[in-house]
């Protein structure tokens, strides 16, 4: 069970006073959205929203390859949203992929050919990072409460519960369930019968049992539920007239009524029920019927806010400074107990070094930046379970923690810098990361082993004038004199260095 850790201290937003347009991606496993907004005076509208039903989830085989009709759904879809996105201009965008695509074989051809269809890179969220997008999103389109909040929702291949007070998420879990693959696995020939909804419901109600009593908070709390399998649900009702608004269980009792009414999913013929819903509305049915029952939810409000519009409001905060990654990065550092000294003298000496060096090795990216910083305020937080092999520690730390607004592949960014921190630097990690990153991600590890080299002292002592020159496979440090000849453990590591450098390619010369 995943609980979302302490806020730290971050800056308070800035008004952003230029228009300027920007959008949000959600590759869901059933359907892709995309939500373009503008922002003016710092204010966001809303001026386009697309979706469209690719079922990628149906394409998924068990060794994670797509399908080719599937993929072919997938590419055309982002064809036509990057066309949009070209068209309207927009300046930011932030594409995520979920389930599916988590669970997709990294090393196929899709996510490449996916981000050139789209024109902009897409992360992978983890589960936990999704249920937190999604809370965000629902807080954003509901009047703002001091009360506890219930956010669910079913996904075409997980399903996310949220717990928060106010905008703050308390506990958040992402369970390994969704509309598309309940359908897939419990009704696989089409076939509606009472024993089929029967065993998916008892299915759905074994994936609950180990984490109902962290969303049992209390007996006062407002259920939300928010997305394709909830809103279609509540549409039926209301089209039916079991419901005016919202869903109890009552509803999904009589609603599992109906749909057994029909012989097969091809004849689930519903008013307010589309087509395209109606062949994963069986196992999303099912998943809402036990997540009433499970945690005790006597109503359900329905929110128009999900994961597409988290996402536009996480990439608002962060035009506006106010990044939650810079909060889980303090919270990460404060909860193993990293010496904030040390981190703060590291990420001053490798910020010095970047600051020289930027321009000519083509280190300019905002994120270049911020994972450098991060990096060194995480880098010892493999000591708080060994001395020995710290470093290794701590990347695996960083890379498999959940850490809220943390794309998979910046996690691995993150490892990777913090990793190969000391010793043996390792020319092939970088494959694990997006081609585009491996070169600067080695350059940025280089500067990062210098920051921690310089600073082994851990005291304030300030380093004296530090000038660094690099060309393509090279790089020269110049020092004061004086300093040098008082400090001869330092000039020691600098010529082991020089060796480790020389054996990814780098030449290291100091004076």
């Amino acid at each position: 069970m995943h609980k979302q850790p302490a806020a730290a201290d971050h800056h308070s937003p800035s008004e952003i006073v230029s228009s300027e347009i920007i959008a949000a991606v959600d590759l869901g496993s059933n359907s892709f959205h995309m939500i373009v907004g503008e922002l003016r005076h710092g204010q966001l509208a809303i001026l386009d929203r697309i979706r469209e039903t690719v079922r990628l989830a149906e394409g998924l085989s068990p060794s994670g390859d797509l399908r080719g009709d599937a993929r072919e759904r997938a590419i055309g879809c982002l064809s036509r949203f990057g066309e949009r996105l070209r068209d309207m201009r927009a300046a930011s965008v932030r594409a995520a992929g979920t389930s599916t695509i988590r669970r997709a074989r990294e090393d196929s051809t899709f996510m490449g050919d996916a981000e050139a269809a789209l024109g902009h890179p897409i992360e992978i969220i983890s589960g936990i990072e999704e249920a937190r997008l999604i809370y965000k999103g629902v807080t954003h389109s509901l009047p703002p409460t001091e009360g506890l909040r219930l956010v669910m929702d079913i996904g075409g291949g997980s399903t996310e519960l949220i717990l928060g007070q106010s905008s703050q998420p308390k506990a958040l879990e992402s369970l390994d369930m969704g509309c598309v693959s309940m359908t897939e696995r419990f009704f696989p020939d089409g076939k509606l019968t009472r024993p089929a909804f029967d065993k998916a419901r008892l299915a759905a109600r074994l994936e609950l049992r180990p984490v109902k009593a962290f969303f049992r908070d209390s007996s006062d709390i407002e259920a939300i539920g928010t997305s394709g399998t909830i809103r279609a649900t509540e549409a039926v009702a209301q089209a039916l007239g079991i419901s005016e608004s919202g869903i109890t269980p009552a509803v999904v009792d009589k609603l599992i009524e109906a749909v057994l009414g029909f012989d097969t999913i091809e004849k689930l013929s519903l008013s307010g029920l589309s087509e395209r819903r109606a062949q994963v509305w069986p196992g999303g049915l099912s998943i809402l019927a036990e997540l009433l029952t499970v945690l005790r939810i006597n109503e359900l409000k329905i929110s128009d806010g999900a994961l597409r519009e988290g996402l536009l409001y996480d990439l608002l905060g962060r035009l506006q400074h106010e990044d939650a990654r810079e909060r889980t990065v303090f919270a990460m550092a404060a909860r193993y107990h990293a010496d904030p000294e040390q981190s703060r003298r590291v990420a001053e000496t490798a910020g010095l070094l970047h600051g020289q060096c930027a321009a000519d090795w083509g280190l300019n990216s905002e994120l270049e930046i911020r994972m450098l910083d991060w990096a060194a305020r995480l880098h010892e937080i493999g000591l708080d379970i060994s001395h020995a092999g710290f470093e290794r520690h701590a990347a695996y730390i960083a890379e498999h923690a959940d850490m809220p607004g943390f794309p998979r592949a910046e996690q691995r960014y993150l490892a990777f810098l913090i990793g190969e921190q000391r010793n043996l630097l390792d020319a092939s990690r970088p494959k694990i990361l997006p081609r585009p990153w491996r070169d600067s991600a080695l350059r940025l590890a280089i500067l990062m082993r210098l920051a921690v080299l310089l600073n082994r002292s851990r005291n304030d002592v300030v380093i004296p004038k530090l000038e660094i020159k690099v060309a393509e496979r090279s790089l020269a440090l110049h020092f004061d004199k004086d300093w040098l000849e008082a400090n001869p453990l330092t000039v020691a590591d600098l010529e082991r260095e020089k060796g480790f450098l020389h054996d990814v390619g780098y030449e290291l010369q100091f004076d």
